[in-house]
């Protein structure tokens, strides 16, 4: 009877394993699919509906600047939903942050442009970008914690690189839905056609809700609020005792997120604007590059587990900044097969250290810090890297008329990332004190993802 007991015990533990795995990856493809889209039309079609009027390079870079005030937004949505998840636990935080994110990019599908209401228009955009930011702030921490504590230690780089698919499929999702609406539309795609996409959010919104709401809470949650050890205040907790952590957490993504946002959205601008490159087919090459995303992020997040997170997080850092100068002369180009090759390659870099880079840095957090550390630290990010990094490449651009200020921009943020990296400190304990984080430090046990 006990054996009985424990096969079906088993079972249930795998089933809602996979459902853990369910529930963060497509509710993180949903909440990445509204953020891209809004990147995609920043590009796109914004400056042309609520910024008219302007040369393209100030329409852009006005676009891309509302695009930064999301990012912006995101480390307060990280603090916030930080907090909540490790006071009242992953699910019910997660199911918070999927319904802001998806109506705040509804309300954006309906809202009029400058033509209709004026500096209204912009300033609306503004607010809803930042409802946005404050929603996906809150998203990552949580749909990567649900995965990854449902996960053993031995497979945490893998299992928590499940919700960084959300990544090439929501690129994936937003790009091919405003291709299909750009074919659909033809002439009409600025006036009502990019509008479609922000529309359609309602339903995912209702699968993502289905999904996350059948997953039961983290186990390791689950045990830190049976043993009372819950963190009265984990967002001050943390920057208290592990102001290193959060620092090194943010400053590791520069060689990941800056590039990023100028491989998927800036290329878009500069594809279009600088080479007359055909905006179908640069949307087709980033349909392409996702799709590689698909094998790339879960892979690397795999060897992480074998060969350790900072030696794989340091070979896509080294990657991207060798990269830079290649990038744009394949594009500068504007041979087609050389243009799509530039932007698969780009992302593999990329994927190179986003698949182990979920676990690299919420290791770093005790379980009863751990949403707010982790969040705070992988959010902050969007204000010195994925934020200002089309603005800054835009900038470039207008003053030199050259991509080389760009690389080099690239290069500048592959060397601030390895210092981090070597930086960074080494896990912290599983099991915490009660009120108080224990300190991760150089001393600290490796665990078995760590070389």
């Amino acid at each position: 009877m006990a054996a009985h007991e424990h096969v079906v015990s088993a079972e249930a533990m795998h089933r809602q394993r996979r459902r853990a795995v369910v529930a963060s990856t497509v509710g993180t493809a949903i909440e990445w699919y509204d953020f891209f889209l809004y990147g995609t039309a920043a590009a796109l079609v914004f400056p042309h509906v609520f910024f008219p009027g302007a040369d393209p390079y100030t329409g852009a870079i006005a676009s891309f600047g509302t695009q930064f005030v999301g990012f912006a937004a995101r480390p307060l949505g990280a603090a916030i939903f930080g907090h909540v998840g490790d006071r009242v636990g992953r699910k019910s935080t997660l199911v918070t942050t999927l319904v802001l994110m998806g109506v705040s990019t509804f309300l954006i599908g309906v809202l009029p442009g400058h033509a209709s209401i004026g500096i209204a228009a912009p300033v609306l955009l503004v607010v809803l970008r930042v409802v946005q930011g404050i929603g996906v702030g809150g998203e990552w921490g949580g749909s990567v914690l649900l995965s990854m504590e449902w996960g053993s230690e031995r497979r945490r780089g893998l299992m928590a690189s499940w919700p960084q698919l959300g990544v090439p499929l929501g690129l994936l999702a937003s790009t091919g839905m405003v291709k299909l609406m750009n074919g659909v539309s033809g002439d009409g795609f600025d006036s009502w056609g990019w509008r479609i996409p922000f529309l359609a959010s309602v339903v995912l919104i209702g699968i993502g809700l289905y999904v996350r709401l059948r997953v039961l809470e983290s186990p390791a949650f689950t045990e830190v609020k049976q043993e009372r050890v819950l963190e009265r205040r984990p967002v001050l907790s943390v920057l208290r005792h592990q102001p290193r952590a959060v620092l090194t957490s943010a400053f590791v993504r520069m060689s990941e997120q800056a590039p990023f946002y100028l491989f998927i959205t800036f290329v878009l601008t500069y594809g279009t604007e600088e080479l007359d490159l055909p905006r179908g087919d640069l949307l087709n090459y980033t349909l392409v590059a996702a799709a590689v995303g698909l094998i790339s992020v879960p892979l690397f997040g795999h060897l992480s587990d074998r060969f350790g997170r900072r030696l794989v997080y340091g070979i896509g850092i080294c990657c991207t900044g060798l990269f830079a100068f290649p990038y744009f002369g394949l594009l500068n180009t504007g041979s087609s097969g050389l243009v799509l090759l530039a932007i698969v390659l780009s992302l593999v870099f990329h994927d190179i250290q986003y698949g182990p880079q979920a676990a690299l840095i919420a290791e770093g957090f005790g379980t009863n810090v751990r949403y707010s550390g982790a969040g705070l630290g992988y959010q902050l990010a969007s204000v010195i890297a994925g934020g200002p990094a089309p603005l800054i490449a835009a900038a470039i651009l207008e003053h030199t008329g050259s991509s080389a200020g760009i690389s080099w921009y690239i290069v500048g943020c592959s060397v601030v990332a390895m210092a981090a990296l070597l930086l960074m400190p080494r896990p912290a304990p599983v099991v915490t004190a009660p009120q108080r984080p224990v300190p991760a430090s150089t001393d600290a046990a490796s665990s078995p993802g760590e070389p």
